[in-house]
């Protein structure tokens, strides 16, 4: 008998720790879904909607935003609209990379199109980097792009 419980026991705990495990998982998946379709909404904008483009500031941090206008200097006009559309198509989902100063590091990869007047590129090989705070906010995103045997967008 002493057997039968300690068997039942084991089942049970080993059950619970799998469902911790499972809600664990699914709550990371849930925060990382988050997270790309916040980063992806960021980069897909039209030219000169600044209403649309100014929409993703609410998913960043200060910082996060300010930084992002700089790597966009140039490309906007004087109302703050982006002077070309830009749109990010997923490839597959995000994955968490690491986490270093309170900042969770995910990569998404996929395609980036941007296109204006002048003409169109396509970047078959590309991914978001971002960068979120604990409060689910984007310190920093990055836009990369890959060539040859790089598995920086994988």
């Amino acid at each position: 008998m002493v057997a039968a419980i300690s068997r039942r026991t084991v089942l049970v705990v080993a059950a619970f720790l799998g469902q911790a495990c499972f809600a664990q998982n699914s709550g990371q998946s849930k925060v990382i879904a988050s997270i790309q379709r916040t980063a992806v909404a960021a980069l897909n904008f039209r030219e000169a909607d600044a209403a649309g483009f100014s929409r993703a500031r609410a998913n960043f941090t200060a910082d996060g935003w300010n930084d992002f206008l700089t790597h966009m200097q140039g490309f906007l006009d004087l109302k703050g609209a982006p002077t070309f559309t830009s749109s990010f198509a997923v490839k597959h989902d995000a994955r968490f990379l690491d986490e270093r100063n309170g900042l969770l590091h995910v990569r998404i990869p996929g395609s980036l199109t941007q296109s204006s007047k002048l003409g169109r590129t396509v970047y078959d090989r590309a991914a978001i980097a971002v960068y979120v705070d604990n409060d689910g906010k984007i310190e920093r995103l990055e836009q990369v792009t890959c060539s040859g045997a790089s598995k920086a967008c994988e």
